[in-house]
């Protein structure tokens, strides 16, 4: 971890918000920055991640080493997905996570890296706990939807950080709108918006507000981003202007 200059984790309170959408863009849009990046997929029962970059060749081992899967000339990729069938269900207790986490940040030969995602599930359990205990962070961004509902799980969320020792970077506001194919206009597909109320109540920056773009799952299904195969659309200026912010709230640092 000496290795790597900045270290982010993406979290969210609550399921179904986006998280490894978020994730998987941001990596891409950083290493299309000329960023050295590494995604680390740390959603141990629920890895998404090899699917939506399209990765179908696994991890090698050298040297008693992993060496994670490439992903383009800037980008290196691990998950458990790799390292088990597809429909094999990773049924762990709390310690074999842990176990398996250490693995995954010490025995990996990650390299000079500018950036480490953690892509983390939903939520404030084992996988988290033990992120946060072996690894100082740079910050953690939460995810979310603009419904009080999600709103809550996320005010836990930045206690749970921030009782960790973490720091809370900000939140994206994921799947804020949409807009209609036939008239152009802007619908609010969750009621109006609330997530000025995580920076009224707790003085958290939005870093970003990402449109519903149906398009976008049907392309993540095929191993298809935003960033490479969305260009110019709503959805990958919202990420592109993430990564800005991101770069921003690390004092303009990246490389």
């Amino acid at each position: 971890m000496a290795r790597i200059r900045h270290k982010i984790a993406i979290l969210s309170g609550k399921g179904g918000v986006g998280k490894t959408t978020v994730a998987v863009n941001v990596a891409v849009a950083l290493a299309e920055e000329g960023f050295r990046v590494a995604l680390l997929d740390l959603d141990l029962h629920g890895p998404n991640i090899p699917r939506m970059l399209g990765i179908e060749e696994g991890p090698s081992v050298q040297e008693g080493m992993i060496v994670p899967a490439k992903y383009g000339p800037n980008m290196v990729v691990l998950s458990i997905g790799m390292l088990v069938d597809q429909d094999q269900a990773v049924a762990w207790r709390g310690p074999l996570k842990h176990s398996a986490i250490q693995q995954f940040l010490s025995d990996t030969a990650w390299g000079e890296q500018d950036f480490m995602i953690f892509d983390l599930p939903p939520g404030t359990g084992d996988e988290a706990l033990s992120l946060m205990q072996l690894v100082k962070l740079d910050g953690v961004v939460l995810v979310t939807t603009p419904q009080r509902v999600a709103l809550d799980d996320v005010m836990r969320a930045v206690h749970f950080t921030e009782e960790m020792g973490q720091q809370v970077l900000g939140f994206v506001n994921n799947m804020a709108y949409t807009i209609c194919p036939h008239c152009g206009g802007r619908i609010d597909i969750f009621g109006k918006d609330s997530s000025n109320v995580l920076s009224e109540l707790l003085g958290l920056e939005c870093l970003a507000t990402i449109p519903l773009e149906p398009k976008l799952a049907e392309f993540l299904d095929t191993g298809k981003n935003a960033i490479m195969h969305m260009r110019g659309s709503e959805v990958e200026k919202a990420f592109r202007q993430l990564v800005a912010s991101l770069i921003s709230r690390l004092g303009g640092e990246g490389k």
